[in-house]
Order: structure tokens, then sequence, then C-alpha cells
């Protein structure tokens, strides 16, 4: 029986931003992973720190589907920037992901084309609908959500000669390191997903600077739109 909303962070600041928002927390490991039940609202969650890059991505969502039943999978975090209308602090709903590091172009497909899979996934769209909902509801607020594509691979881009190229190949609106390999696991399990990002920089060859400062602040409103969106169930 299907009970838990599934919410997957890669680092600490992420999933504690989460965890400020939970109540009645029980601690599970397994596979050396912390995984943490509990209530956000009327809504039982399961929360866990996947940890960086795609590997780990798609290792944590496996287990997660397979250890707990799943309604659906939510994953949030921070991203780069790379539509230049997209500012730090803004959140964006990934209605496409897409894996912008993964080549098999030597056998004719098209960079990003995954065997089975197709070049984007995506989300689910009564997830979609509800966050647009949530969207239209959040007033006054001094920064933007925004449905949009949403690239994955596994490096912490800081080039703007790659920003570019992702941006003009892929239409997409900022990159991280996990959602589209969460989405494809997701996918292949018949499980609905959402990919939810906060912008903490953009890559302009020493954005790491940026994000360490702006990590903390886009946990907390990635964490303040899951809030939101739970309620709206």
């Amino acid at each position: 029986m299907k009970k838990y909303i599934g919410i997957i962070a890669a680092v600490s600041e992420e999933m504690e931003a989460i965890k400020l928002k939970m109540s009645n927390i029980k601690e599970i490991n397994i596979f050396n992973l912390k995984f943490f039940e509990g209530k956000i609202g009327n809504q039982k969650t399961i929360l866990v720190k996947c940890g960086v890059g795609k590997v780990n991505a798609a290792r944590t969502t496996q287990i997660m589907i397979d250890k707990f039943g799943i309604e659906y999978i939510i994953n949030i975090g921070s991203a780069g920037s790379i539509n230049d209308e997209i500012k730090y602090g803004d959140i964006i709903i990934g209605k496409y992901v897409l894996q912008h590091d993964f080549d098999i172009t030597a056998f004719g497909h098209e960079k990003g084309y995954i065997s089975n899979i197709g070049v984007k996934l995506e989300s689910n769209k009564k997830l979609i609908k509800r966050c647009e909902y949530v969207i239209k509801n959040m007033k006054n607020l001094e920064y933007r959500c925004i449905v949009g594509t949403i690239a994955t691979g596994d490096i912490f881009c800081t080039s703007k000669k790659m920003k570019d190229k992702i941006r003009t190949k892929f239409d997409a609106d900022c990159v991280e390191m996990e959602g589209a390999a969460i989405a494809q696991v997701a996918y292949l399990s018949d499980i609905p997903f959402i990919i939810i990002r906060s912008i903490s920089d953009t890559p302009n060859e020493e954005n790491q600077i940026d994000f360490n400062k702006y990590l903390k602040m886009a946990a907390n409103r990635c964490a303040l739109f899951i809030e939101k969106l739970l309620q709206a169930n």
C-alpha cells in the first residue's frame, strides 16, 4: 500500500531545511543511508540525503522505492542558473529533466538521448498542476517560481562556455547533479516524480563561492515550497 511522500536531497543543508518542517521524526538506517520518517502537516513523508551525483541519487531512489511504500518522489535542492532571466533564489519546477552529459552520439543519437527513455523525461502532470497552484497562491514573494527545464550532469558547472552550450542545446533553465537520475529511476519503477530546485549560483568561473554563500537560502526556499505543496495535497 502506498503511504509515503518520498523526499530526496543531495546535501545536509538541503535535508536539514526539510527536517525543520517535519514532526514525529523517526530515523531508519538502511545500507548506510539515514531515512527520516515523519509528517509534514498531515502527509506522511520519508526524507533522505542521497549524496552528490547521479549514481548516489539513483542508488538512493531505488532503495527508497524498494523499502517504503512511496506515492510519489520529490527531489529538492540547489541549482545553477543557465537562463539569464532566472536569478539567485528563484525556484525552478522541472516540468522536463534531462542528462546533459549523456552522450551516445557516436551511434547516431542526439546528445542527451538515453535508450528507452529519450532525451527528456516529463514530471508527473498532476504534480506539475499542483505546483502551479502553489505558485499562484504564494503571494508577495521576493523571488519567482517558474516551471521549466532542469539539466543534470556529473559536474559542478563553473564554465560560462558549458553554461551557454547546455542552454542552447537543451533550452534548459538550470543545471544540477541529481534530478534526472532520480527521475529516470522513478520513471522506470512507475513512481510519479517532481524535481524542485532553487538557484544558488550561476556558472561564472568561480560560482562555487556563490554556491556556498546562497546554499542555505536556496534550501530554505525549497523547504517552504514543499510545505505549501503538501498542504495542497
